[in-house]
This record gives structure tokens, sequence and C-alpha cells, in this order.
């Protein structure tokens, strides 16, 4: 479902983008906090990559609690999605060698680490194991990389505005999978990626703002859009710390 609500993002996106190459954007800031209300410990930097030490440490302090079928799917299909970003990053900067996406695609890496750490605590087996770049067991997530790949070869602006939907989307369904688990290790690495994920679309879309081009949500409420991209960047304070 999460694939193909991307595929019509995408489309939508693709049009809006023929029709023309500058959005304006009309709605009033606000500074509203887009943090996370929870307790949990966050370990990410500006960048928005996560110390993967810090949060394996954290991890194997909390017992290994039965999933549900919901649990487990969600850790099947996040460790592919951040898979995706990062190997979508990974060929846009062979494209255009734009250093933000040779950065987002190495704090991706740390992403993919991340929910790796549980799939092993899970013993869930990992579809990302022997998968190459721009390879996915998931067809819909096959399908979105190779629909965002001809995109964003189209021209500088356009591979920004991929990644600007990558960090969107990466956002709302982390936000959909936390609501289905009560567990605090799971919990914790989603809202570490999601931290990242606010960053990196921050940097997307200061990217845009500096060609000229103001992007409008693709996914997200505009209110919820605002408030990250009008909040600084994040920086987690540790283990033990809080966020």
């Amino acid at each position: 479902m999460r694939g193909r609500r991307y595929l019509v993002v995408l489309t939508v996106l693709l049009l809006s983008i023929t029709v023309a190459g500058c959005i304006s954007s009309t709605q009033t800031p606000t500074e509203t906090s887009p943090s996370p209300t929870n307790t949990v410990p966050l370990v990410g930097d500006t960048n928005g990559d996560l110390n993967t030490q810090d949060l394996q440490e954290y991890i194997d302090s909390l017992p290994a609690e039965p999933l549900t079928d919901a649990e487990k799917e969600g850790l099947l299909y996040m460790v592919e999605e951040e898979k995706l970003a990062h190997d979508v990053y990974t060929k846009l900067y062979e494209k255009w060698g734009l250093p933000i996406f040779n950065n987002i695609a190495k704090s991706e890496t740390t992403h993919v680490e991340s929910v790796r750490m549980l799939l092993k605590k899970y013993n869930l087996t990992d579809p990302t194991a022997d998968e190459g770049i721009g390879e996915f067991q998931n067809e819909e997530l096959q399908a979105l990389y190779d629909q965002l790949i001809e995109m964003g070869m189209k021209s500088e602006i356009d591979a920004l505005k991929v990644g600007a939907l990558i960090e969107e989307t990466d956002i709302k369904d982390l936000q959909e999978w936390i609501s289905k688990t009560n567990k605090i290790d799971i919990i914790t690495v989603y809202e570490n990626l999601m931290m990242g994920s606010r960053n990196h679309l921050r940097s997307f879309v200061g990217q845009l703002e500096s060609r000229g081009v103001s992007y409008e949500p693709q996914v997200l409420p505009k209110d919820e859009f605002e408030a990250i991209i009008n909040s600084p960047m994040e920086t987690g304070q540790g283990m033990g710390k809080g966020p």
C-alpha cells in the first residue's frame, strides 16, 4: 500500500514539475517544533547520521519480546525503504556530483544498519542482505526506485525534488509504523530515523531554495512540513540524556 501511495505521489510531482519549474508557496511559517514529544534517546547529528554503536548498546539492553505481524512487516519494509533512499542518492550523486547526495547517502547507510540491528535481534531474515544497488525484494519498492531514478536523471532540480519526496514519505511511513508498536527499541530506532529524515528534508528544501525553487509538500500536511523546514537542524544528545 505504501509503495502504491509513493507511486501516486510521484506521478503528481512529475506533473507539477512539467507545469512549472518553480512552485510558489503562500502558507505562513510556523514556529511549531517537529521534535518527538516522547523521551526516547536520540543519537543523530545534523547531517542525519546515527551513532550506531550507542544505538546497538541501547537495543541490546532491552528484552526481545514477541513481535506482532505488523511489527515484523514494518521492520522488513523499513530496511528496504532506507536502502531505497541510499541507493537513489548514490546514483544521483554519480549523475550530478552534488555533495548533498553523497553526504546523505552515507547517512542512509547508518539508517539501514540501525534497522538491521532490530532484524538481527528478532531473528528476521534481512531482505537487503544479498541485494545490490537498485535491487529490492519488495516489488512496489523496486518499481518506485526505477521511477525515482528516471525522474532524478532529468535535471539537478528534479533530483533534489526526488530527495525531498523520499524524505517526506519516510517520515510519514515511520509515523505509521510507530503507531503500530509498543516496543521501546523499535520506537527508538524509528524516532532516530525520523530525526534524520527531518534533517535531510531541510537540506533538500534548502538546496532547492538556493536555486530559486520553493518546494511544496507532496506527502506531509502543510503545517507539519512548515514546522520541520522552519525549525533548526536537530541533533541527539546521546543515550540516557533524552532528546
